[in-house]
């Protein structure tokens, strides 16, 4: 499952959540500290691994 980044715009505290791709942007995400709404995701770089040899 992804990680998704969020930062608190009320705290400024960044968390992450881990959920299915199918329910991202389904529910409201709160933060965890201060249970405010007011979150921004942040855009992070992946990292995949592949079986084949480059």
């Amino acid at each position: 499952m992804p990680v998704y980044e969020y930062v608190c715009q009320a705290c400024k505290k960044p968390f992450e959540l881990v959920r299915p791709i199918k329910e991202n942007g389904r529910n409201a995400t709160t933060c965890p500290k201060c249970t405010s709404r007011k979150v921004e995701r942040r855009w992070t770089s992946i990292f995949v691994e592949t079986s084949r040899k480059s």
